[in-house]
């Protein structure tokens, strides 16, 4: 089990174009039935913008193994 906190993801921002390392607490992955349901978020360190981006299944196991909280979205029936 990752230890929370020691794993560390590159990331930029689309508004400020900043680039920076994020813990794993500083992200959140929502998992949906489609690639295009599939994302991970998080707020920019530098400007505040909140980002949004699409996340493939490479991605996807990085952050669910580098502990990021994970949310499985579920369609309506």
């Amino acid at each position: 089990m990752p230890v929370p906190g020691a794993v560390r993801f590159r990331a930029a921002c689309p508004d400020c174009r900043g680039r920076f390392e994020l813990a794993a607490g500083a992200l959140r992955l929502a998992i949906g039935a489609t690639s295009r349901t599939t994302f991970y978020t998080f707020t920019c360190p530098e400007c505040s913008a909140p980002v949004r981006k699409p996340a493939g299944e490479r991605i996807v196991e990085l952050l669910t193994g580098g502990g990021v909280r994970t949310l499985r979205l579920h369609a309506a029936p």
